[in-house]
């Protein structure tokens, strides 16, 4: 068998929650070994982005939140969801203005992710935004957003000292750290 070829085998499938954002499927399996299990997937309905905002200055923002499944207080780029037959490019537009109250003139899309392909199917688009521009933000109404406007530098002393931890905070601030030292971003 090819590495390529899926060793597993699907017996029965069984729908255990759904909700408009996810839905939860139970699958009954012979895993690679051919011994009988289950294994359990969350399919996302929505397509994650976010967004790493750059200002001429190698200034960011962070918004700040507290996140309900973590019980946590935490910094964060600016993020959400996009239907999954928009643009994920329109999604992120339209999240960085609601959250920020900033737009941009220039974009790049920097990263695709699997946020945790072990257990879920949801996917992030990451995005670098410059060329960036001051309005008044528009949260939607489940989101009571702190922003904060913090220097490059400082928001990657952030991540090393493990006070960002979100995953697609943690990877466009990476990438993007990795774009300037290979000189494919000036500062």
């Amino acid at each position: 068998m090819s590495v390529m070829e899926n060793p597993w085998k699907i017996i029965a499938a069984k729908n255990i929650y759904d909700n408009p954002w996810i839905s939860v499927t139970e699958f009954d399996v012979i895993n690679p070994n051919g011994g009988e299990g289950i294994y359990g997937k969350v399919h996302f309905k929505k397509i994650a982005v976010g967004i790493l905002p750059l200002d001429a200055d190698f200034n960011t923002y962070l918004v700040g939140q507290y996140r309900f499944v973590i019980d946590e207080y935490s910094w964060e780029i600016p993020e959400g969801g996009g239907e999954s037959n928009e643009d994920p490019l329109v999604s992120a537009k339209r999240e960085l203005f609601e959250e920020t109250g900033l737009t941009a003139t220039a974009w790049k899309q920097i990263l695709m992710m699997h946020l945790s392909n072990s257990v879920s199917d949801e996917v992030a688009i990451l995005y670098l935004a410059q060329n960036l521009q001051q309005h008044i933000a528009a949260p939607e109404e489940t989101e009571q957003l702190m922003v904060r406007k913090i220097s490059f530098d400082e928001v990657c002393e952030m991540v090393n000292k493990g006070s960002i931890t979100d995953s697609m905070s943690v990877a466009a601030i990476q990438k993007v750290k990795l774009m300037i030292l290979e000189g494919a971003l000036q500062k």
